[in-house]
């Protein structure tokens, strides 16, 4: 599916109170070294950073360091000196095994070379592939935790302690933990290089030449994605108002050529196409399967469905944002329409800033894709505190791309994750008018009113069975369509707010 290649374990530091552990690499082999060690070249602009995957242990005699009781099983990492990293997660081998346990970490920073408190991760990671799909079957496709940002860090501890439960059997490790746990420690490597300065409401465009972010055939399909709405190699995408935000529809209903290769014959909604295919400029455009407007109870009929597109917002591309493409299944996956938003929290903390929101993105998608062993990042969109939104998957943030976000709805739907984790915080304003901003115009475009109530189809999760048709909210939470604490009671508590204003900028 991919080849990653994992840095090989970090040299010997200062050494601490505990031993180092040799890292293993995420779904890859590791690297060899076959000659003298050679100073590495100059970095580049954009590096596209690395991930490290260290085994857990028993924590055996090492309890105390733990900070667990002496009965206490479960597993851990000791601390140890690191190469410098800023988001962690915990995954395992098999996907469809739960951590029933506490997740905790503590961090040294590189700023101020002192240790954080315990901090905990979630143990479910509830932001998945559905089960049946060619994605979640995927052999690489491993459990995981949400990830976690703790900032630039070099050293770390990890332990997990199993939940009691006497009716539990055992999964591994004589701890009822799932087997094969390891800490994914990752660097999500530096922002790109600014684009060039323009004026406000112009395209930020990329010098000429070759386009950021891995490979230029993988960067400028997934740039080229995007067309009519930015030009190659855009990395943002600017606002428009309404009148002019109505041609978008176009964009989002587009289908080049014929469909070809792959198609997943299990999921009549679905279609995984090839990345590309010939254009009349000679510059690869993704495939999409014609949508079925008009047949859902929410949406508006044919001669209407461009009214109440609302005004597009100001997306940040994935050149923007420094996606290294190289990374990535090679091919798009789409489902016919967009009938309804999913809104999600990362569970990723919130200690970044606004200026580091790029590499709290870069960070997730490698964790989804190296770690977790998914085609792209989950989410389709992704919005910061600070209101900013961001291209999530690739394909086309106008058309119809099928994410990994809510298990059991992924198709026909999309997924908007703020980047934080409210459970017990507030959302930020900024971040709860984007979210509604960006659903104005997405579901605008597909003719769905933001108030209103659509059907979906279960493919299978743990509030409904595969094949149940199922009425939703356009605009819900990930709660609504799993069992899960996603959005956050918080954000949650917003969605009523996002609906009532999605729909009045689209003019309803």
């Amino acid at each position: 599916m991919r080849g990653i290649l994992i840095t090989p374990a970090v040299t010997a530091c200062a050494a601490l109170a505990l031993p180092l552990l040799a890292p293993v690499s995420s779904g890859a082999a590791p690297h060899r070294a076959t000659g003298p060690e050679r100073r590495p070249p100059a970095a580049p602009a954009a590096p596209a950073g690395a991930t490290r995957s260290f085994p857990l242990v028993p924590l055996g005699t090492a309890r105390r360091a733990y900070g667990t009781a002496s009965g206490t099983a479960g597993m851990g990492l000791p601390a140890q000196e690191v190469r410098p990293f800023s988001l962690i997660g915990i995954v395992w081998d098999d996907a469809d095994a739960e951590l029933h346990g506490r997740v905790q970490v503590r961090t040294r920073s590189t700023a101020t070379h002192q240790w954080s408190g315990w901090q905990d991760i979630q143990a479910h990671d509830d932001d998945r592939p559905d089960p049946d799909s060619d994605e979640g079957r995927h052999s690489k496709v491993h459990g995981s935790t949400a990830p976690l940002w703790v900032g630039a860090s070099d050293a770390v501890q990890v332990r997990v302690r199993p939940e009691p439960s006497a009716d539990r059997q055992p999964a591994g490790h004589g701890s009822g933990l799932p087997r094969g746990m390891r800490a994914e420690l990752v660097d999500p490597g530096r922002d790109p290089a600014p684009a060039p300065a323009g004026r406000p409401g112009r395209r930020a465009v990329t010098p000429p030449g070759p386009v950021p972010g891995g490979d230029n055939e993988s960067s400028s399909s997934a740039s080229a994605a995007n067309a009519p709405l930015a030009p190659l190699g855009a990395t943002e995408i600017p606002a428009l108002d309404r009148p002019d935000s109505q041609r978008d529809v176009a964009a989002a209903h587009i289908g080049i050529g014929r469909i070809t290769a792959d198609v997943n014959t299990e999921d009549p909604e679905t279609q995984d196409v090839p990345e590309t295919a010939p254009s009349q400029d000679g510059i690869g455009l993704p495939l999409t399967p014609e949508t079925d407007r008009g047949t859902e109870e929410n949406a508006d009929d044919s001669e209407s469905a461009g009214r109440y597109v609302g005004p597009r917002p100001r997306i940040v591309t994935r050149a923007g944002w420094g996606a290294d493409e190289s990374m990535r299944e090679r091919q798009f996956a789409y489902t016919k329409t967009v009938k309804a938003a999913f809104v999600h929290h990362t569970a990723s903390g919130n200690g970044y800033s606004c200026s580091e929101a790029a590499s709290v993105i870069r960070g997730i998608y490698r964790y989804h894709v190296v770690s977790s062993g998914w085609r792209d990042i989950g989410y389709n969109f992704l919005v910061d505190k600070c209101g900013t939104v961001y291209e999530g998957r690739a394909g086309g943030v106008a058309k119809a791309v099928k994410g990994a976000h809510t298990l059991g709805f992924n198709t026909n739907s999309m997924g908007i994750a703020v980047i934080g984790t409210f459970s017990k915080n507030g959302a930020p304003g900024a971040a709860v008018d984007a979210v509604a901003r960006l659903a104005a115009w997405k579901l605008g475009l597909f003719g769905i009113n933001p108030k209103g109530s659509v059907s979906l189809v279960s493919g299978g999760g743990n509030l409904y069975k595969k094949g149940t048709t199922v009425k939703i909210k356009a605009i819900s939470g990930h709660r609504d369509g799993y069992a899960t604490e996603c959005p956050g009671d918080k954000l949650y508590s917003r969605l009523g707010t996002i609906r009532s204003t999605a729909a009045r900028l689209q003019g309803r």
